[in-house]
């Protein structure tokens, strides 16, 4: 394997050394900075999504995450307001560094509003170009995401002893609850519909279903397809008690994605889930909420190696014998082996065999580990927001 070293700047890349990213176990790879100055320390992973950065660097699940893009032009079409996912816009973006092999292009999209390096700066978020993104991806894959620390300054000068340091020292995910720091802090509601071509974004004004959302970390656009399904959705932090939202009498509970370990957030969210479970109202969980649903159903949740970042994974789903492309952001996985017998897996990963979804047999209790709203990623499972919003139209009905 060779190790990503970029002593010296690419071809097309004229421009001092002005960034570091320095791995726990020692490896240091220079580049050109970009975005925000300073350093921050994170977990490294990498993402195989083509399209869609904007969206992955403020989706609220790569809080305490460095992106490495595998992609190799990233900031092309620039960036705008309307991209933006993570649905607390009080709270700076989760994530703590991008990685990118080519430098930053000037914006060619008639959508684009703003310089993707501007934009960076803007929410404090450090990048590192210039980096052979190939050959970090494939130590991700031989070696685990290793935390690392990414550095930005203009004038090159680093004290790389000390960056490896606080890289060694970082105590990584893996226990870790981010949550506090990306929910909402208060709850508020959402009517916003996708965005359709031609037309922009819309608005639910008669919403048949009432769902409460509680944000772990929530996307926006997993709330315009709430909404676009025929939900009006009322938002609530993630400490929000069962009894608080049960109060609110919604027609089904939505818990959502989010980041860090979800054996530690699962510490005051799993006994609520737990109530939410025993009401009988249908429930829906994503991502993080899938995991921290399996909790409280008797499961258990493990590390990965590498985990699944991208807009390329296929997904078996049980129930149609149909294979989906998915959009996956995870770290995290729940082990299959633990489920209940009244829990049955009804998605798997096609790469690697994790599970990717469950259902409570004779409860309209369901969840998946990919992301179905496809914020960026393929639209095939749109389908499960009306699959949740039919388990709600039964239960109306009686």
């Amino acid at each position: 394997m060779t190790t990503p070293q970029s002593d010296t700047p690419l071809p097309w890349a004229d421009a001092p050394l002005t960034a570091r990213l320095v791995l726990a176990d020692g490896t240091v790879i220079s580049g050109t900075g970009l975005g925000a100055t300073g350093s921050a320390v994170g977990e490294v992973c990498f993402n195989t999504a083509m399209t869609g950065y904007q969206e992955i660097l403020t989706d609220p699940s790569y809080a305490g995450q460095i992106i490495t893009f595998t992609f190799p032009h990233i900031g092309n079409v620039g960036a705008n307001n309307d991209d933006t996912e993570t649905s607390n816009l009080a709270a700076r973006s989760g994530v703590r560094g991008a990685v990118l092999r080519a430098d930053i292009t000037t914006p060619s999209n008639y959508r684009s509003a703003e310089h993707l390096d501007r934009w960076l700066k803007a929410r404090g978020i450090i990048a590192i170009a210039g980096v052979d993104t190939r050959a970090l991806t494939v130590l991700i894959r031989e070696r685990g995401m290793p935390n690392g620390v990414i550095a930005h300054d203009p004038s090159g000068n680093f004290d790389i002893d000390k960056l490896k340091a606080e890289a060694a020292a970082w105590p990584g995910l893996d226990g870790m609850d981010l949550v506090p720091d990306v929910t909402s802090g208060q709850s508020y509601s959402w009517d916003e519909t996708r965005w359709v071509w031609g037309t922009g974004y819309g608005r639910n004004e008669d919403a048949p279903f009432h769902v409460v959302a509680v944000d772990y970390g929530l996307k926006r656009n997993i709330l315009r397809c709430l909404a676009s399904a025929g939900c009006k959705v009322t938002v609530v932090p993630a400490t929000t008690s069962a009894a608080d939202i049960l109060e609110r009498k919604p027609d089904g509970v939505f818990l959502s994605n989010g980041p860090g370990d979800p054996a530690a957030t699962g510490k005051y969210a799993v006994p609520e889930i737990q109530k939410i479970v025993s009401s009988g109202l249908p429930v829906f969980g994503i991502c993080l909420g899938h995991q921290m649903l399996a909790l409280a159903l008797g499961a258990k949740t493990h590390k990965m190696a590498q985990g699944h970042h991208g807009a390329n994974h296929p997904v078996k789903d049980f129930s149609t014998q149909k294979v989906e492309i998915t959009s996956m952001n995870h770290g995290f996985t729940v082990d299959r082996s633990t489920l209940p017998t009244d829990v049955e897996e009804t998605h798997v990963s096609l790469f690697d065999g994790t599970n990717c979804g469950l259902q409570v047999k004779d409860k309209p209790i369901f969840s998946v580990q990919y992301h179905p709203e496809a914020s960026p990623g393929p639209q095939d499972s749109h389908y499960l927001f009306d699959r949740f919003v039919e388990l709600m139209r039964r239960r109306k009905a009686g």
